[in-house]
């Protein structure tokens, strides 16, 4: 894997996409600010595919223990439809895909051990919930050292309020790049291809 460069920024980059599943946008925990962000992923999406950058989905797959599942309900159970990636972004062979029982991508998945073992120094952050989960992961993010990265266009919450709000605390508290899609592409653009 290259550095790559993103205004002052060097990095090693993974992108990870938070709880696409069939349940958040479609299903139990419908978000329709969700569909937005489909055509963003697909692009960031193809452009780490063709760099050979790696791709990590990690999605609520839920035991009926979970504590989530007092507040929010059941939704995205382990081995149902219902917690599948979308089809839309469906992942591919050399994607990687990790479960979650509670809001944080890091939290007992082995996503810290998995971007160690990658070489990767930083995180570009996608998916749902801008105030929820994506919060929660930039925190533990944070407390390892990873550099956070949040395309503002390819996350997203069930209000407006909700997205500007997290995008906010995000950028102040866990010192988030906040960019758009279209910045992150020229910037990766620049780059030579890598293999995995």
């Amino acid at each position: 894997m290259t550095e790559h460069e993103f205004g002052d920024l060097f990095m090693r980059p993974a992108l990870i996409i938070i709880d696409m599943t069939k349940d958040f946008v479609y299903g139990k925990l419908k978000c329709e600010r969700a569909l937005n962000i489909i055509p963003n992923l697909k692009r960031l999406i193809e452009k780490f595919r063709r760099l050979g950058l790696p791709i990590i989905y990690v999605s609520d797959s839920h035991l009926p223990v979970d504590p989530e599942i007092k507040i929010w309900g059941e939704h995205s159970m382990k081995g149902s439809e219902d917690a599948k990636i979308i089809d839309e972004i469906a992942p591919q062979k050399n994607d990687y895909v990790l479960e979650k029982r509670v809001y944080s991508a890091f939290y007992e998945t082995g996503l810290d051990l998995l971007l160690r073992s990658l070489g990767v120094d930083t995180v570009i952050l996608t998916g749902l919930h801008t105030n929820i989960c994506v919060r929660h992961t930039a925190a533990d993010a944070f407390f390892r050292g990873y550099k956070i990265i949040i395309p503002s266009d390819a996350v997203e919450a069930f209000t407006e309020k909700d997205h500007l709000e997290g995008l906010e605390y995000l950028k102040k508290i866990y010192n988030a790049y906040i960019t758009n899609v279209d910045d992150l592409l020229k910037d990766l653009e620049r780059e030579p291809a890598v293999s995995r």
